[in-house]
């Protein structure tokens, strides 16, 4: 029997090898696969940190990062002592292969050599253990550095994000107050517009009261029209995607902790738990299991090409996944995380690219190229934003947010992001590539770049779709319900235009024009 626990994301206590799931290799899905049943030493680069510390200090207070920067001095120090017992490692080498050769070169220099070599013996038996635990604490220090920000990332909270582009009606400035009739719990829960006034009564979009009862607060039920509405807009995010070349993956939603680790998702909210840790029943329960529900599909997208070396020629690898997100700290910022804006399980398509390290500049702009294509074809009034530094996770070196606006909440919020995270999930995955050559000879491994984009988070794409697409008559009733006709044909039943849905009249609308409109 599995148990969920919320907790903080921290390494676990048992090794991979000793994973109760863990596949052993007689397991692989064929008998010749190469592929390791765990993951490789993480391999970082001390270099940058150890030459300009002065530069890593002030990223973290940039990102106003959970990690005192004194860690830095704590680092380089460990490093300088470190670098002086390796030189006596090599000199303690040097004497005892020495002392080898001295043998057979007379009785009393046989004897002499002997005793050097008992001497360098203990002192080598002392400094290989204490230069291992020097190198055990740096990585342990390392591991817990963020990834450097981009030059051009803007430094400071999310007020400092610079708007990169709008598109898609356009909103007035100052934008109007929220509508609290358009508020989309207000229209799809089971008391609300859409059951109460259409001409199917009884059939609303959402029920968090029954989900509440049955799982506890910000667990999303979505149901009739609701439920259609997510399965078009993952069949219509996939088709896009597809389209541009990924390669479709349905990803386990469960993950080995410390992968998702490695992949760069702790907690960034003070004491607020961000991860469902999988217990195996037994009292230590979450802590040991060593398994966690995915936070995203990026997890185990990125980790499916742990402890590989491309060929260069093979990059980019695109891949597209459908998978559930899992959330412990939904809930956690207040009234505006009510309803489907913040939950502790939502669909995701996620779009993950490995390439090499001068690739991947461009190919963030490729990926915020694609999202702008899949959301400009719903109808939102849309907008681009550079993210500041306090908003990069522990991976992301530079980050692009589109977000909508929901007249409902009277303010503008997130439906995807795009983060470049150079070598800093490759490192720590074992994600490398050969580049190409024209000798013989076979070049250097390099460490890979990793990217991750939304496709389409699915609880808010539905929020904004809902709250600009409800008509409303003159007593506040649901008259229709515009959706973006490029969902149509991904409607499962859909019928003629304006055919009355379960919830509501839906009427489609061309791709591209807008969903809001004043009256009926």
């Amino acid at each position: 029997m599995l148990r969920l626990a919320a907790q903080r994301l921290q390494p676990s206590r048992r090794s991979l090898s000793s994973c109760p799931l863990c596949l052993s290799r007689s397991a692989s899905s064929t008998s010749t696969s190469s592929r390791p049943t765990t993951l490789p030493p993480p391999s970082l680069d001390l270099a940058p940190i150890l030459a300009n510390p002065s530069r890593i200090k002030q990223n973290l207070l940039d990102r106003n990062y959970p990690l005192d920067p004194s860690v830095v001095d704590e680092l380089t120090a460990l490093e300088t002592e470190a670098k002086g017992v390796r030189k006596e490692l090599q000199a303690a080498r040097e004497r005892r292969n020495a002392a080898a050769g001295a043998g057979g070169k007379g009785q009393q220099a046989t004897e002499e050599a002997r005793k050097e070599g008992a001497e360098l013996k203990k002192l080598l038996k002392r400094l290989e253990p204490h230069l291992a635990g020097l190198e055990k604490q740096l990585q342990h220090l390392a591991l817990q550095l963020p990834n450097t920000s981009h030059e051009a990332s803007p430094v400071g909270d999310e007020d400092q994000a610079i708007t990169v582009k709008t598109f898609g009606p356009s909103i007035p400035s100052p934008p109007p107050s929220a509508i609290p009739s358009l508020d989309h719990l207000a229209l799809t829960s089971p008391s609300g517009s859409l059951s109460s006034s259409s001409s199917t009564p009884g059939k609303p979009w959402t029920d968090f009261p029954s989900s509440t009862l049955t799982s506890g607060p910000s667990w999303p039920l979505l149901l009739n029209s609701g439920a259609l509405l997510e399965l078009a807009l993952t069949q219509y995010a996939f088709s896009r995607t597809l389209h541009r070349g990924f390669s479709p993956v349905l990803t386990p939603d469960v993950v080995r902790a410390e992968v998702a680790e490695r992949c760069g998702f702790r907690p960034r909210d003070g004491e607020a738990q961000q991860t469902y840790f999988l217990s195996d029943g037994t009292p230590e329960g979450a802590k040991e299991a060593g398994l966690v529900l995915a936070g995203t599909a990026e997890v185990p997208l990125v980790a499916m090409s742990a402890a590989r070396i491309f060929e260069a020629k093979e990059l980019p690898l695109r891949q597209v996944a459908l998978g559930r997100a899992f959330r412990a700290e939904a809930g956690a910022r207040g009234a505006d995380s009510r309803g489907l804006y913040r939950v502790h399980q939502f669909s995701k398509v996620e779009m993950v690219v490995v390439c090499t390290e001068e690739q991947s500049g461009e190919l963030l702009e490729e990926l915020r190229s694609l999202q702008e294509e899949i959301l400009s074809g719903l109808g939102l009034s849309l907008r681009v934003l550079d993210m500041p530094t306090q908003e990069l996770g522990a991976s992301a070196h530079r980050k692009y947010d589109i977000e909508a606006w929901m007249p409902g909440r009277g303010k503008w919020g997130e439906l995807s992001s795009a983060s470049n995270c150079t070598d800093y999930q490759s490192r720590r995955l074992g994600i490398r590539y050969r580049p190409s050559t024209t000798t013989s000879a076979p070049s250097k491994t390099l460490f890979a770049h990793t990217l991750n984009a939304t496709a389409a988070a699915i609880p808010r794409l539905i929020v904004a779709l809902v709250e600009n697409g409800a008509v409303l008559g003159e007593k506040g009733e649901v008259v229709k319900m515009r959706l973006p006709g490029c969902l149509r044909r991904f409607w499962l039943g859909s019928g003629e235009l304006g055919v009355v849905e379960e919830g509501g009249v839906i009427e489609w609308v061309e791709e591209g024009e807008a969903l809001r409109v004043e009256g009926p």
